[in-house]
């Protein structure tokens, strides 16, 4: 069986432009182009779109996506990868409903909603991740000490970060240096900023450990697309990983 660029484009939910732009970028190329000049696509390309469009719903670029196409060498697993992510964010939405749900509950018995619960999959995107690198007690300290906040609380803190990664990308835009003063006094309040959080190694005061996780978030913001767009593109997030890679192995 096999779709026409416009067959693809609609069930997919995107555009032919955009199925062009994808060939021409060397993502995703038609199975074959009949005599008459149409692009037709088997379930095999069918399969390569639905990973693209899954890694584009999850903020990744085309070049991030070609990488990770590239290095797959069986489709069956970037299936299972697929499908894994998938099941992730399935879960996540699901507890988001759950605390959505305890939330309006609440509210229309006249009950006072439990922080811990409203906030509950909203907060916790990189506990797999914390875990691997730092421990259980790492993520559960840091965790209790977030769910502790009143709103209020968290939105301060939110909005204190949102401050801090407005200044990187500031410094990152001005041609500002890794290793110059104004780059280093951001990466020493980068550093406050992670000593705020129970459970780190720079709350601690572990200096090697703190060394070691710093560089280790450097590396992070530098290597994942999430990341990347939060300090506005790549080279942004490069500028705080070499900011932090500097700071961490000077003053620390």
């Amino acid at each position: 069986m096999e779709w026409t660029i416009q067959e693809l484009a609609a069930r997919a939910g995107i555009t032919s432009r955009t199925l062009r732009h994808y060939d021409r970028v060397g993502l995703l190329a038609p199975s074959r182009i009949g005599v008459n000049g149409y692009r037709y696509y088997d379930f095999s390309a069918v399969a390569r779109l639905q990973r693209i469009l899954l890694m584009r719903r999850l903020g990744m670029g085309l070049s991030a996506i070609a990488g990770v196409l590239a290095d797959e060498v069986d489709t069956c697993d970037g299936l299972r990868a697929h499908i894994a992510a998938l099941e992730e964010e399935r879960d996540r939405i699901e507890q988001q409903i759950r605390s959505a749900r305890h939330t309006l509950d609440a509210l229309q018995s006249g009950a006072e909603p439990r922080m811990d619960v409203m906030l509950a999959g909203f907060n916790d995107d990189y506990e797999e991740e914390v875990v691997s690198r730092w421990g259980e007690r790492a993520f559960q300290e840091s965790n209790d000490w977030w769910h502790g906040k009143t709103l209020d609380q968290q939105r301060a803190w939110k909005q204190d970060t949102e401050d801090l990664v407005a200044a990187w990308v500031a410094a990152a835009k001005a041609g500002v240096s890794p290793t110059s003063e104004h780059a280093q006094s951001l990466a020493a309040r980068h550093v406050r900023w992670l000593s705020r959080i129970p459970g780190t190694p720079t709350a601690e005061g572990d200096r090697e450990r703190s060394i070691e996780m710093v560089e280790c978030l450097g590396d992070m913001y530098a290597d994942d697309p999430r990341f990347a767009g939060m300090y506005d593109d790549a080279a942004g997030a490069t500028f705080v990983r070499d900011a932090l890679r500097t700071y961490a192995r000077t003053r620390i």
